[in-house]
This record gives C-alpha cells, sequence and structure tokens, in this order.
C-alpha cells in the first residue's frame, strides 16, 4: 500500500464520526507507528484533514470544520497513466501560460505543488521521472489573450486584424466570440465572423490587434457550434462534411485501431492484417498533414480529391529528393 492509498485508507476509517484508536490503524495500514503519525500530520497540514486526538475516546476522529478557510479534499488517486498525464499536463499550462494571463490560478498551482511536493514524491522527482513532452507547438506570444478571453465571458463582439498566414494577408473585421479552446498546444477562438457570414476559429496568436466593442456578441448555441465545429476532422472543421477512407498496412494497422481521430469513425480489420479507417472531415489543410507522417503505411482510399492532394504533395516531397 502506497502514501497516497493509506491516506484514502484513514479517510475511510475515520469517515463515520467514530473515533479509532491507533491500534486499530496499525492494524488496518500494516505499517509502523511512526509512518502512521506521518501520515496524519501530512493530511492535516497538506489536505488540511481535520483530524484531532479525542482523549475521552482514546481514539483519533475527524472534527467539524467551522468558519472560513481552506476545506479538507482528497485529491484523485492520480498516480495511473491518465490521471497522471491530466494532472501533469494542467501543472504544464500553468508553468507555461503566457505570463499574467492566469494569474488568478496561482493559488490552485500552489495548492498542487503542496499535493504533489510530499516527501514520497517530490515536484522535482516527478518532473525529472513523469515527462510530457509536446511537439510542434508554437511558441507564441499571446498579448491579446487576456482581451480576447474577456470578450468571450462577457459575449462582447471584437474588432480585430488576423493575419492568415496561408495567404500571407492582413485582414480587419468585426467577430462574435464564442469559445475558446486548446488545442495541440495552441489557443484558438471559434466565432461567428462578421465579414465572412459564417463560423470560423481563429488562431489566438495570429490577432495582431483587437479592440473589444460595446455591442452585444451574436450568440449561437452549442449545438449550432457542435454541427459546424465538431463534424469535420481537426479544428479547421465545417458544416458540410466529406468521408475520408484511409488503408493502413498492417505494420501500422496493430496501433491504429487503438486511435480515435473522429468520434463518428468505422474502421475495419481486412484479411491481409490492414486497418480501414473512415470519417467525415470539411477541411483537408490539417487532415493532409497527418496523413504525410504516416509516409508508406498509409494509403488514401476515398475520396479522390484527397488522394489526389496527398499524391501531389508526396510528388513534391520526392522532386526535393531527388
Amino acid at each position: 500500500m502506497d502514501r497516497m492509498e493509506r491516506f484514502y485508507k484513514i479517510n475511510y476509517l475515520l469517515q463515520d464520526g467514530k473515533a479509532i484508536p491507533f491500534k486499530k490503524l496499525l492494524d488496518e495500514l500494516q505499517v509502523s507507528p511512526s509512518t502512521i503519525k506521518r501520515d496524519l500530520e501530512y493530511m492535516k497540514s497538506r489536505f488540511y484533514a481535520p483530524i484531532k486526538w479525542d482523549r475521552t475516546a482514546r481514539g483519533y476522529r475527524f472534527f467539524e470544520q467551522k468558519g472560513p478557510g481552506p476545506r479538507y479534499q482528497l485529491p484523485g488517486l492520480w498516480f495511473n497513466a491518465s490521471e497522471a498525464h491530466s494532472l501533469l499536463t494542467m501543472q504544464h499550462l500553468l508553468e507555461n501560460i503566457e505570463p499574467g494571463l492566469l494569474g488568478q490560478l496561482k493559488p490552485l498551482q500552489d495548492r498542487l505543488y503542496a499535493i504533489l511536493g510530499g516527501k514520497d514524491y517530490s515536484v522535482a522527482e516527478i518532473q525529472r521521472r513523469i515527462r510530457i513532452i509536446h511537439i510542434a507547438s508554437r511558441k507564441a506570444h499571446l498579448k491579446h489573450f487576456d482581451v480576447v478571453a474577456s470578450a468571450v465571458l462577457k459575449r462582447k463582439r471584437l474588432h480585430i486584424k488576423y493575419f492568415v498566414r496561408s495567404r500571407n494577408e492582413m485582414t480587419a473585421r468585426d467577430i462574435s466570440p464564442q469559445r475558446l479552446v486548446h488545442y495541440r498546444d495552441n489557443w484558438y477562438l471559434d466565432a461567428w465572423c462578421h465579414l465572412r457570414k459564417a463560423v470560423l476559429t481563429f488562431s489566438v496568436d495570429a490577432i495582431e490587434n483587437v479592440v473589444q466593442l460595446n455591442t452585444v456578441a451574436k450568440k449561437l448555441s452549442d449545438t449550432e457550434l457542435d454541427e459546424i465545429l465538431a463534424s469535420g476532422y481537426g479544428i479547421f472543421s465545417g458544416k458540410s462534411t466529406t468521408m475520408a477512407t484511409l488503408r493502413f498496412n498492417a505494420k501500422r494497422a496493430r496501433s491504429i485501431v487503438m486511435e480515435s481521430w473522429h468520434p463518428r469513425q468505422q474502421g475495419r480489420m481486412e484479411n491481409d492484417g490492414s486497418y480501414v479507417l473512415e470519417f467525415p472531415y470539411s477541411d483537408d489543410r490539417e487532415l493532409i498533414g497527418d496523413i504525410l507522417k504516416f509516409g508508406a503505411d498509409v494509403e488514401v482510399l476515398n475520396p479522390p480529391s484527397l488522394r489526389n492532394r496527398v499524391c501531389e504533395q508526396l510528388r513534391q516531397a520526392a522532386v526535393i529528393y531527388q
């Protein structure tokens, strides 16, 4: 039984309000008396556990917490793969977010360090032994993030100057922000564009200038947004979708069969060990990049337009190496 499991065991023993003799804690936890005393002190100092020794009943019990101040709550048992990833990702975001943007979360970060900072699992040891590596993320300067986030929450329109990287041009437009999305280490803004009369996704780091307007933002329901933005593949989605059909060879199929590319995907194993994957997409910019990274291990079967675009990209790449 590791330390966090002991905390939960102690919590379970004390939660019915009865005084628990020290001997019962020894019998249940199967550790030394000094270890139990350290665990109790840790729970009181780190998790604000309201534990006290009841002299009359000759045992430990929870007492009622009154007045202001931090409340007792044990952290989740995060020491499995998915929970460790979630906790460390949150820590990564708090440490690497643009300075000053989320300053109000400093107490949360301090609390996180307090939880992780025990003798058994120091923060330095966790960072050294468990790592989350973010590849191909943009180290962007989100100088307008606070204005954008404020407009999203206040439901106000924005006037922005936006740099369209694909066309290398600056545009000016009014938008009605709907929601902020953190995706693949980058921040995006889903908004109704009053210039294009459509829902578009804007990369926050490509906003060159922004002014919050007094005009109330056009409101779209979550259902409407999901119909447009969650229908296709990746961050650049749209209401009109086409089904992509990819075939991965047997070598790659063993890993692809466990991956989720889209909530509406369908897949099947072929007799030769290959794996055919189908899912909807609206905009092929992100999809083509993800296909190309598999090289000769994947083939686009449909639609012909996507197959031709991937083929052309491969042809151009081959010319470089000839």
